[in-house]
């Protein structure tokens, strides 16, 4: 990184001393007549360039970076007249003169301000993308903390579930534990994953929701609806799933009373919308809604889909809803 970087500033320095160098050269053509030969307007260039350069090197890689970014103002602005004073020597010598070095002073304090101009919103646009790559970096690592923290969560969910149905005896346990297992397959493979498909996504919701409704057997209600083609759209890998356990988990989970859960999924003009909706009674409308699993969805979502979802919940008596719309635009 440190060699690129040098090969970079070797490469931007040469490229403005040639630059400098050629501006120079056409600015005074109208002049070549003046002089004896060729050679001697290349060398009259040439020396302008080196002048102009030396200047623009010592403030650049000395003075800015040890006295101006060290805020020491007035050691800086000796220091860089004494610069100027410098290249005008190189250029005027051997014949020193009061209006040969006012000029070229002048000159050179024009070209040496247009080279901070230049150097300066380089430096800030530099500075500008350092800050953008150190963003995106935080971000993939608040994203990969948040995807792996989910992943234990729905394990831990899934084995109560299978807990459950052991404790009862029944004979779908076999079954289910072989449905765990493919749950958990996708799981693994998708975690690798940014974004996967959203009918793979639906369709592992949807067996998750089969798993569930066997155990819960008779005493909750389970719909699930998909409304629209969603083959051809992809969605971050476990963004959904928190929704429907937390229906599960504090719905038909909470109580044993009849209970329901509908999740509704609609996909049209690269929108999709998600409406979780579950029953609650007294027992489930005490219990603390905002879990770990919505907490990270949440943060997920506002840092995978910023100013392109919507997310709504709706806590009332007797129902929790929640409505979730995404741009999921390809």
């Amino acid at each position: 990184m440190i060699k690129k970087s040098l090969k970079n500033t070797i490469l931007i320095n040469l490229g403005a001393f040639l630059l400098v160098l050629i501006l120079e050269l056409l600015g005074g053509w109208m002049l070549v007549d003046k002089y004896d030969t060729l050679y001697s307007f290349y060398l009259w260039g040439l020396g302008y360039t080196i002048s102009i350069m030396t200047v623009i090197w010592i403030n650049h890689f000395v003075l800015i970076p040890y006295l101006f970014d060290r805020k020491k103002y007035v050691l800086y602005g000796f220091l860089l007249i004494g610069a100027i004073f410098l290249g005008v020597s190189i250029k005027i010598y051997p014949k020193f003169s009061w209006i040969g070095i006012t000029k070229m002073s002048s000159f050179l304090i024009y070209t040496t301000g247009t080279g901070m101009a230049a150097f300066f919103l380089r430096r800030s646009a530099l500075m500008q993308r350092q800050k953008e790559e150190k963003e995106k970096l935080q971000q993939e690592l608040e994203l990969n903390y948040l995807k792996e923290q989910v992943n234990p969560h729905f394990l831990f969910n899934s084995l109560n579930s299978i807990y459950a149905l052991s404790r009862q005896q029944s004979k779908e346990t076999p079954e289910v534990v072989m449905q765990l297992s493919e749950l958990m397959r996708y799981q693994l493979e998708s975690a690798k994953k940014d974004f996967v498909s959203l009918k793979e996504e639906l369709e592992f919701i949807e067996n998750y929701l089969l798993l569930e409704e066997k155990r819960l057997s008779k005493r909750c209600a389970i719909e699930f609806l998909i409304e629209g083609e969603s083959s051809n759209y992809k969605i971050a890998p476990m963004l959904l799933i928190p929704f429907v356990e937390n229906a599960v988990k504090h719905g038909a989970q909470a109580t044993n009373a009849q209970s329901t859960i509908d999740v509704n999924v609609s996909i049209k003009n690269s929108t999709l919308h998600v409406h979780v909706v579950n029953s609650k009674h007294n027992v489930a409308s005490q219990s603390t809604r905002m879990g770990t699993g919505l907490e990270n969805v949440q943060r997920r979502l506002n840092l995978l889909y910023p100013n392109a979802h919507v997310l709504k919940i709706n806590d009332t008596e007797t129902a929790y809803h929640v409505n979730l719309t995404i741009n999921i635009t390809d």
